[in-house]
């Protein structure tokens, strides 16, 4: 199931479903259904109801008739998680990022950095870049969102605490990054974290490790690679956060990013205003965002 927050143009935020080209209200399509939609209110009692939820949604889908579809051009789409507790991120965890940024051995463990949730916004909203210029690059990353509470959990049970998967950009003000010699200011810039256009649940993808991924950025793809290329892949990035940090419905993981990234071209490519930054990835769509200044 791909799920979306949306707007109808009239300022009213809802939960929706994906069907072909258009947009199921999971909410109103209860009402008419007789089914409770206490569970469709927001994305975070979707969430926080778990599988039922889904099941609830997946009756909606099947039982709802095909002009219960709205098109997708009448509707704004929003971030699907708005404000996520936690957004923990994973530094070079792809082998050829590393080795482009001049790592000198591959990561022994994980190395996580936080973004604010402040840094969060949706497709097609504006990256803006700061009033100081700061090097503003991209990173094309998979996100997973979890939907179950949990700590010290077992890399071969991780995947029952993923709820589903959606494009990330890791955007990154690189002159703070370097300069302060730690990540999260460089990181966590409002705006620095899009996400979306959509979330698509764990069902829909057997495996997040065969999944192309490519950033483009006006059309021209700088980033081009496979999430089989993680160093540390989804159970072992679960199983080694909830060790020391409980994990809570609608946190996001950002698993890294592949090599390509501006900084470290000849000569770097970094965005500036009027560019559109495109984050694609297999089965789960194009998370797009132009850019402007402050």
């Amino acid at each position: 199931m791909r799920l979306v927050r949306f707007d109808a143009n009239d300022g009213v935020t809802r939960v929706g479903a994906l069907r072909n080209d258009g947009v199921v209200d999971l909410r109103a399509a209860a009402v008419a259904l007789g089914i409770s939609d206490e569970q469709f209110t927001d994305i975070a009692a979707f969430l926080a109801a778990g599988e039922s939820a889904l099941a609830s949604a997946q009756k909606i889908l099947a039982q709802s008739p095909q002009p219960a579809s709205k098109a997708l051009s009448q509707f704004t789409l929003l971030a699907p998680i708005p404000r996520p507790g936690k957004i923990i991120a994973v530094g070079l965890n792809y082998r050829d990022h590393s080795l482009e940024a001049g790592a000198k051995a591959l990561p022994a463990t994980p190395i996580l950095f936080a973004k604010f949730p402040t840094s969060i916004c949706g497709p097609n909203d504006p990256i803006v870049i700061p009033h100081a210029n700061p090097q503003v690059d991209y990173e094309a990353e998979l996100a997973v969102v979890i939907g179950r509470k949990g700590k010290a959990i077992r890399a071969a049970d991780a995947f029952h605490y993923v709820f589903g998967y959606m494009p990330l950009n890791d955007v990154s003000a690189r002159t703070w990054q370097f300069g302060d010699k730690q990540w999260v200011r460089g990181k966590s810039c409002d705006t620095f974290c899009p996400i979306g256009p959509h979330l698509t649940t764990r069902d829909e993808i057997p495996d997040p490790h065969s999944l192309a991924i490519c950033a483009r950025v006006n059309g021209a793809t700088l980033q081009d690679s496979h999430t089989s290329k993680m160093i540390f892949r989804v159970p072992e990035l679960i199983e080694f956060i909830s060790e020391s940090i409980t994990l809570e419905p609608g946190d996001i993981i950002a698993t890294g990013t592949p090599e390509g990234v501006g900084i470290f071209r000849t000569p770097p490519v970094l965005l500036k205003p009027g560019d559109v930054v495109e984050v694609e990835i297999e089965k789960l769509g194009i998370l797009r965002n132009p850019v402007v200044a402050a």
